[in-house]
């Protein structure tokens, strides 16, 4: 019966326009420390649950549950349905104290020989929670089983995962993700926004830009450091989009605002949102201030310490803008190798220097 609705939910998801997970495996709900996750085949027990006290709303993993091994090498089973149909994505959070390979299989049986196909294949090591993912393309045939396989090398002890999500891709979807803080502005300033996108269908896609004009304006778009308002994709693609604009002079201190940019697609069949949230600040002694940085160690083998009051802009040599954020009297960066122009500006005084990282 089980295996039955697990069949019927796969079909009805496959009538839907957009990306569905067929399973969701957080480990929280009725398993037991210690205990072989509930829904799962695991006959000699080399995967347990576990249950670790901590705040809610963790990143990277949810929840205090999750799935670990112990074992030289482990495999576990659940009933699912499969289409060779239909395309599919894997992926969860994992992290191991060494190198351990982390394989995902579907197949006809829960035992390792009837495991026909493997639909992802990682290696885990370093200590901290990482997240893997891989989309498959083709499916070899109508399979009723998936499976987690774990191998240890020498020196791995130990090999945790959670959240773990099996994703029927849809023909067209995209994600976008930002990739730094709100920030603060003053007025008439510039924002530098740095946000990822991410092709989540299986078909290529040509993705427009196209951002909110109600605080801001003169925007630039940078794609690899070369300016675009559009931009191709393959499937499970992630291209990385840095966004500048400048926020209106008129815009008054204390007021909250936003940059919205859509992202659609030329067929008007999928869209995506990211947001820039700023708050706007007034100026520090625009008058009686004049714009002056320090910076230390300059040349730098390391964290570089920045002081200064005002907006504060770093570009690279290629004119990239690196970051762009409100400087209140000090910072600490750390920044890749390179030769940089540190920029502060506040009212009408401005100061640039060259800052070198070895």
């Amino acid at each position: 019966m089980k295996h039955l609705l697990l069949t019927l939910l796969a079909l009805a998801l496959s009538c839907s326009s957009f990306a569905d997970s067929i399973l969701i495996e957080g480990f929280e709900y009725a398993n037991h420390d210690l205990q072989i996750p509930i829904g799962w085949t695991c006959d000699d027990q080399s995967w347990l649950c576990g249950y670790q006290d901590k705040d809610h709303n963790r990143t990277p993993h949810s929840g205090n549950w999750y799935a670990f091994t112990d074992a030289t090498e482990s495999w576990m089973f659940m009933p699912l349905y499969f289409s060779s149909t239909l395309k599919y994505r894997f992926s969860c959070w994992a992290v191991s104290d060494g190198d351990y390979d982390l394989e995902f299989w579907i197949g006809n049986a829960a035992q390792p020989d009837q495991m026909t196909q493997c639909v992802g294949s990682f290696s885990i090591g370093g200590g901290a929670y990482e997240h893997v993912s891989n989309y498959v393309e083709s499916i070899t045939g109508n399979y009723s089983y998936f499976a987690v396989h774990a191998t240890a090398h020498a020196g791995a002890y130990h090999l945790t995962i959670d959240d773990l999500y099996v994703d029927m891709v849809p023909k067209y979807e995209i994600m976008a993700t930002p990739t730094n803080a709100d920030t603060v502005l003053y007025p008439g300033s510039q924002a530098t926004y740095h946000f990822s996108v991410h092709n989540l269908g299986y078909e290529p896609i040509t993705v427009i830009i196209s951002p909110s004009h109600e605080y801001f304006n003169n925007f630039h778009f940078y794609l690899e450091g070369n300016a675009c308002t559009s931009f191709q994709m393959e499937p499970n693609e992630v291209k990385q989009i840095t966004a500048e604009a400048t926020l209106l002079p008129s815009i008054a201190p204390g007021t909250t605002c936003w940059l919205d940019i859509l992202l659609a697609l030329d067929c008007d069949c999928a869209t995506a949102l990211t947001t820039l949230w700023v708050t706007v600040i007034e100026p520090v002694g625009v008058e009686e201030q004049q714009a002056a940085i320090t910076l230390f160690p300059n040349p730098a083998k390391g964290p570089v310490t920045i002081e200064g009051i005002g907006q504060l802009t770093v570009t690279n040599t290629l004119g990239q803008t690196v970051l762009t954020r409100y400087l209140d009297r000090k910072e600490t960066l750390s920044l890749p190798k390179g030769i940089y122009v540190v920029r502060i500006e506040n009212g009408n005084s401005v100061e640039t220097k060259k800052l070198i990282v070895e």
